[in-house]
């Protein structure tokens, strides 16, 4: 039974993804990415974040920023459940994305002309609203004219800030999914804060024995497909689970998102944000409460 299973290599691969598996499963790991030292800085700048969101106590956007926020059951104190593109304002993470480490790996599937249109950051705190029911990105890539070539242009890539285990709510793959393309998986409910359940899985022809648990250590970098399908569940651990996400495309496949590299070189935000995913961009630009 492949569902108690973990995907965890013992041995460092630095630079070297494993692309072949990243082609023929529909994902990939890294091990240790990013130092130590290096997680230690992106873990105090997601502290400051989080006390953004947690400040505003409820869902809240600026342009392309968005802090979704959600209060505990028994009326505690504010949840933040992920922020999109904190990196507009907050230089360390701002710094990640356009970490030239990134493109020098995503090269090889994707070239060395970029965009990227997922920026976000995932906490999974213990006991929480944490869970992810099964789904594909795929998904999310409205509208679809707009994201062209999506088994072969993009990549999702996740940065592990602590330890990922099962317990902590680590993320589920079920490997090979991607190879047959976007499933039309039910959609009806979000899949942030909805359990995993089989029943999406059954009504594609696929089941939970074959996932595979993703443990990472802090460092670890994460990479899928966005026809893969994945989720995750709930934290039972003593400890918050973080994850960084950072999505990139081939620039020549996507009329969307903001620019990460040129040629290999990064490129810096432009002095107005680009059209991601947030439709009202440029009618409702300003700071505003969304619930």
């Amino acid at each position: 039974m492949r569902s108690s299973q973990a995907l965890r290599r013992e041995e460092p691969n630095g630079l070297n993804a494993d692309l072949a598996h990243y082609w023929r499963d529909g994902y990939a790991i890294v091990r240790g990415f990013f130092s130590t030292d290096e997680i230690n800085e992106i873990a105090e700048a997601l502290d400051q974040v989080y006390a953004e969101g947690a400040a505003h106590g409820r869902c809240f956007r600026h342009g392309n920023l968005f802090y979704n926020v959600a209060r505990e059951r028994d009326g505690g104190e504010p949840l933040v459940r992920m922020v999109q593109w904190p990196s507009y304002h907050q230089p360390v993470l701002n710094g990640v994305r356009l970490d030239t480490r990134f493109v020098d790996l995503l090269e090889p599937l994707i070239g060395r002309d970029l965009k990227q249109i997922i920026n976000q950051v995932h906490w999974k705190v213990p006991g929480s609203l944490g869970d992810f029911a099964w789904h594909q990105d795929s998904r999310f890539r409205r509208p679809p004219e707009a994201y062209r070539n999506l088994a072969t242009a993009y990549v999702q890539t996740g940065l592990a800030i602590d330890p990922h285990r099962t317990e902590s709510g680590c993320m589920r793959f079920i490997p090979r999914s991607h190879l047959r393309g976007d499933l039309a998986m039910d959609c009806s409910r979000k899949a942030m804060g909805t359990a995993m359940t089989n029943a999406p899985l059954d009504q594609v022809g696929l089941s939970a024995e074959g996932a595979i648990d993703v443990l990472l250590e802090p460092g670890d970098l994460a990479l899928w497909s966005p026809y893969l399908v994945h989720g995750s569940g709930k934290n039972s651990s003593d400890h918050k689970r973080r994850l960084y996400i950072n999505g990139y495309v081939r620039a020549g496949d996507c009329d969307r998102g903001e620019w990460a590299f040129r040629d290999g070189r990064p490129v810096p935000f432009g002095a107005k944000p680009a059209l991601v995913h947030y439709e009202d961009l440029h009618e409702r630009p300003g700071p505003h409460y969304t619930d």
